[in-house]
């Protein structure tokens, strides 16, 4: 029985999934960390290895949620004018399961942005001192030097080490039980969003001195925005590998001979996408019936592309803009409210617009 978590527990594939109460419920907080081994014991879905971790590290689990609605936020941001819109999670995870058991593109993008998304939460929980079992970097110690001298590390560098190691740990668990194609290939991709949030971890300094001069610097390391590891899986969804698996069955080859071999940073995948158009429970697809396109547009949100040639409604609907802004010395920006008149085209629905299932 669940019903003494203020929130909905669900099992995907790549990690543990739920719906959080706002961050601020600390009685729900204590109460789950008092409670860890019920807690852990009754959510459905986890392997032993990640019952194991979540004992051990209740406090973690409130940070995998933040987690979570990090990379959801994030991909539904990076999919926002495509026909497949990251929005499943919204109307059912079962939607995101069905696109997660095909090893297209999309589920090779959620497996690396899901991880990453893990990664960053731990490592700044430990930087703010909210898990027992780990705080700032302890490497980044004593004098250092790089390109413009020597410093100090100082303040509280991000612990991404430890933030990659947990969620190896607790992300890959479940795959590690399968050694199929799709589980090579979830790892992988699982890897690759991880380095992603190394790759922009990033050095800051504070000058002292004179004057501020910089004749003494402290430095420390932080990650970068969330959104810098969307933007990089991204474009790494977009050069996505399409592969095989090899003869002996331990690692992957690429499907086209003309594309170069996959590395640890690339997302690789096996099946081709479905083309999303119409609502077919069996691949996750919530159509693009109702999605609100761009006329003038030559790219994916484009009505031609986005309403897969089904053609599209026009309605005009008046909204309030800010205008005729002007900047007042000194230190304000005063705009004036006006009534703004748009076109708003969405999607035709096909003439069968019901759900589509295969089984």
């Amino acid at each position: 029985n669940m019903n003494f978590l203020p929130g909905i527990w669900w099992s995907l594939p790549l990690v543990l999934v739920w719906a959080t109460p706002p961050v601020t419920s600390s009685w729900w907080y204590m109460g789950a960390v008092g409670s860890s081994r019920v807690m852990c014991d009754n959510v459905p879905g986890l392997v032993s290895r990640q019952r194991q971790l979540c004992r051990r590290h209740p406090e973690a689990m409130l940070s995998i949620g933040r987690g979570v609605a990090a990379w959801t936020a994030e991909c539904q941001h990076q999919f926002r004018r495509h026909r497949w819109d990251c929005n499943a999670l919204e109307r059912g995870q079962r939607l995101l399961g069905r696109v997660l058991l095909r090893s297209s593109r999309e589920s090779a993008f959620v497996h690396a942005i899901s991880s990453a998304g893990v990664v960053f939460a731990i490592t700044r929980a430990c930087s703010q001192g909210e898990l027992k079992s780990c705080s700032c970097d302890p490497e980044k110690k004593g004098a250092a030097k790089d390109s413009k001298g020597h410093f100090d590390w100082g303040g509280c560098s991000d612990n991404i080490d430890y933030g990659i190691k947990f969620a190896r740990a607790f992300v890959d668990a479940k795959e590690r039980k399968g050694k199929d194609a799709r589980a090579l290939m979830n790892l992988h991709n699982n890897r690759a969003g991880r380095k992603a949030v190394k790759r922009f971890l990033k050095q800051e300094c504070k000058c002292h001195g004179v004057s501020g001069s910089c004749t003494l610097r402290t430095c420390w390391l932080a990650m970068a925005d969330f959104r810098k590891t969307g933007d990089y899986l991204w474009k790494k969804y977009n050069g996505a590998i399409q592969v095989v698996m090899n003869q002996d069955g331990t690692g992957f080859t690429v499907a086209n001979k003309k594309f170069k071999k996959p590395t640890k940073n690339d997302l690789v995948y096996f099946e081709s996408s479905p083309d999303y158009c119409i609502r077919d429970r069996d691949v996750g697809s919530l159509g693009t019936a109702g999605r609100v396109c761009n006329q003038t547009s030559r790219g994916m949100d484009s009505c031609e592309v986005m309403c897969c040639g089904r053609g599209y409604d026009t309605s005009r609907v008046s909204r309030m803009t800010k205008c005729e802004c002007k900047f007042h010395w000194c230190c304000a920006v005063r705009c004036q409210d006006c009534l703004e008149v748009v076109d708003i085209h969405t999607c035709k629905a096909p003439k069968s617009a019901g759900w589509i299932s295969r089984t």
